[in-house]
C-alpha cells in the first residue's frame, strides 16, 4: 500500500509562486540593509544544546527542539539519570541573536567592531502551530554588536521605516526600554521579580490586563505593587508627556530614570532623523527574551490583524555568556512568514512574480527551433528569462502553459518568419505584436522588459 504523502505540523512546503513571492520579501529586505552597512553571515541549523539552554527564559527553554546524538541513541542510555544529557547535546535555533552572539566569541579575532551583520535563516520552536504561528519559520534579524550608541537604534527605526515603506504596509512601531521595566519592578518593591513581571507583561494584548495582574500576583507580587503598575501599562499621551510622567514615578530608581534617558535621546534622534512611520513609547511592552538590557522594539501592521511582525532590542552582556563580556549589541528582527501573510492578505505582491520567464518560443518544428536558438541564448545573456517549449504540440497547448505559468510573451517562428529573417512576438496581455529583425536582440529586449 503506497504511503500518503505528509509533512511534519507547523512546517510547510513552497510553491513556485510563493517561493517568489517570499524572494520578493528577503530581497527587499536585504537591499535595505545593506545600505546601512550590514554584511550577511550564515550559522549552522543546529547548535549545541549548552549554547542556546538558560537565554530564552523558562518558557522560550521549552520551545527548543533537541536533537538525538544518534540513530541509536538509547543503546547505552542510564534511565536512573537524567536523559537529556545523555541522548540529546544538541538542538535546532531557537532565533538568530543567540548563535550570533556564539559566532561574534569565536571569531571574535577576524571582526571589526562595531561589527554590523544580517541573517536571514530559518529558526524552529516546538510550539503549538496557529494561524501566524509555525514550528519552522524564517527571520531577517540585523544586529550591530561593539558599541553603546543610540545611533544603532536610530538606524534600526530607519531600516523599519524603509522596509515597510518598500512593501507597501502600514505599521506602528512600538519602542519601550527594560531599563524602565526594571524600575518599575524597584518602585514595586520586588527588583527580584522583574522576569516575572516582563513575562506577564508581555502578554497584554492577548490576554487582557485583568489576566496579567492576577498571573503577577500568582508570581508573588502585593496586590498594591500590582495596583501601581496598573496605571503604566494604561497611560496615555505623546512620548515627552508619557516620559514626563514616569519620571516623577521613577525618581526613586538610578535604572529607572536611566531608561527614560535613552528614551528621551532616541526620540530626540527619531524626530531629527524625520522617520515617517508612526512610532510611539508603549510602557507595557516587555518583550519576554531575558536578555534584552535596553531599548525594546516591536512593529505591528495596521490594516490587518496578526501579531508583531517585527521586534527586537538592546543586549549588553550576551557575549559575556560565552567568555567576551560588555560587548554590547541591539538588533531587530524581521519575520518573514507573518510579513508575507500580510502582504498576501492585502494583495500587495507584485503580479509580476508569477513568473519565472518573461518570453515563450513556440516549438513549431526543428527546422525552426534552431532558427531561434541563437535569439533565445542572446537574450539570456542580456538578462531576460526565456523557454523554449520542448515538444512540437498543437499551439493551445503551448498557449495554455504560458498562460498557467504568466508568461506574459508569446513568439510564433514559423517558414515565413525564417525566410524573411524576422521574429514576432506577441503580449499576451495587451495583444500587442511586434515583427523585429531577428537580429535585432537589443529592440527585442527593450520591448520585452516593458510592463
Amino acid at each position: 500500500m503506497a504511503q500518503k504523502p505528509s509533512i511534519p505540523k507547523g512546517t510547510r512546503d513552497f510553491s513556485q509562486q510563493q517561493t517568489a513571492e517570499r524572494n520578493y520579501i528577503f530581497d527587499t529586505i536585504k537591499s535595505v540593509f545593506r545600505t546601512y552597512g550590514y554584511a550577511q553571515i550564515e550559522t549552522p541549523a543546529m547548535e549545541n544544546l549548552s549554547t542556546l539552554m538558560g537565554k530564552y527564559g523558562e518558557e522560550g527553554d521549552k520551545l527548543l527542539f533537541r536533537i538525538l546524538n544518534s540513530g541509536d541513541a538509547f543503546a547505552d542510555v542510564d534511565f536512573n539519570k537524567p536523559l537529556t544529557g545523555q541522548v540529546c547535546e544538541k538542538g535546532l535555533r531557537y532565533d538568530l541573536t543567540v548563535p550570533f552572539a556564539r559566532y561574534v566569541v569565536q571569531h571574535q579575532s577576524e571582526i571589526s567592531f562595531p561589527f554590523k551583520r544580517f541573517q536571514i535563516q530559518p529558526v524552529w520552536r516546538a510550539d503549538r502551530p496557529q494561524k501566524g504561528r509555525y514550528r519552522e519559520f524564517y527571520q531577517c534579524d540585523v544586529d550591530v554588536i561593539g558599541s553603546h550608541s543610540q545611533m544603532n537604534e536610530l538606524e534600526l527605526v530607519q531600516i523599519v521605516d524603509k522596509v515597510f515603506k518598500l512593501l507597501d504596509i502600514n505599521v506602528l512601531l512600538k519602542i519601550n526600554n527594560r531599563k524602565v521595566l526594571s524600575g518599575l519592578a524597584e518602585i514595586c518593591g520586588a527588583p527580584d521579580k522583574v522576569v516575572d513581571i516582563t513575562v506577564a507583561i508581555d502578554k497584554l494584548d492577548k490576554i487582557g490586563l485583568d489576566a496579567v495582574k492576577e498571573e503577577m500576583i500568582g508570581k508573588g507580587l502585593s496586590p498594591e505593587a500590582v495596583a501601581l503598575l496598573e496605571p503604566v501599562l494604561t497611560m496615555q499621551g505623546s512620548a515627552s508627556e508619557k516620559i514626563a510622567g514616569m519620571r516623577s514615578l521613577m525618581a526613586s530608581s538610578q535604572i529607572g530614570l536611566k531608561g527614560l534617558d535613552e528614551l528621551e535621546e532616541l526620540f530626540g534622534l527619531i524626530e531629527a532623523a524625520g522617520v515617517e512611520c508612526p512610532v510611539e513609547i508603549d510602557l507595557s511592552l516587555a518583550r519576554g527574551l531575558n536578555y534584552y538590557t535596553g531599548a525594546i522594539f516591536e512593529v505591528k501592521a495596521t490594516d490587518w490583524e496578526i501579531g508583531s511582525i517585527c521586534g527586537g532590542g538592546r543586549y549588553d552582556n550576551l557575549t559575556g555568556i560565552f567568555g567576551l563580556p560588555d560587548m554590547s549589541g541591539v538588533g531587530i528582527s524581521f519575520g518573514a512568514d507573518r510579513i508575507y501573510d500580510v502582504l498576501k492578505g492585502l494583495g500587495k505582491f507584485p503580479a509580476s512574480l508569477g513568473s519565472a520567464s518573461r518570453l515563450l518560443f513556440a516549438n513549431m518544428g526543428v527546422n525552426e527551433v534552431k532558427y531561434i536558438l541563437p535569439l533565445a541564448a542572446a537574450l539570456r545573456s542580456k538578462g531576460i528569462a526565456v523557454e523554449i517549449y520542448p515538444d512540437s504540440s498543437k499551439l493551445k497547448k503551448q498557449f495554455d502553459y504560458a498562460d498557467h505559468k504568466g508568461i506574459p510573451f508569446l513568439s510564433i517562428t514559423g517558414g515565413n518568419e525564417i525566410e524573411s529573417n524576422t521574429v514576432n512576438i506577441k503580449n499576451l496581455s495587451s495583444g500587442e505584436q511586434k515583427s523585429f529583425d531577428i537580429t535585432a536582440v537589443d529592440a527585442i529586449a527593450d520591448f520585452l522588459r516593458a510592463e
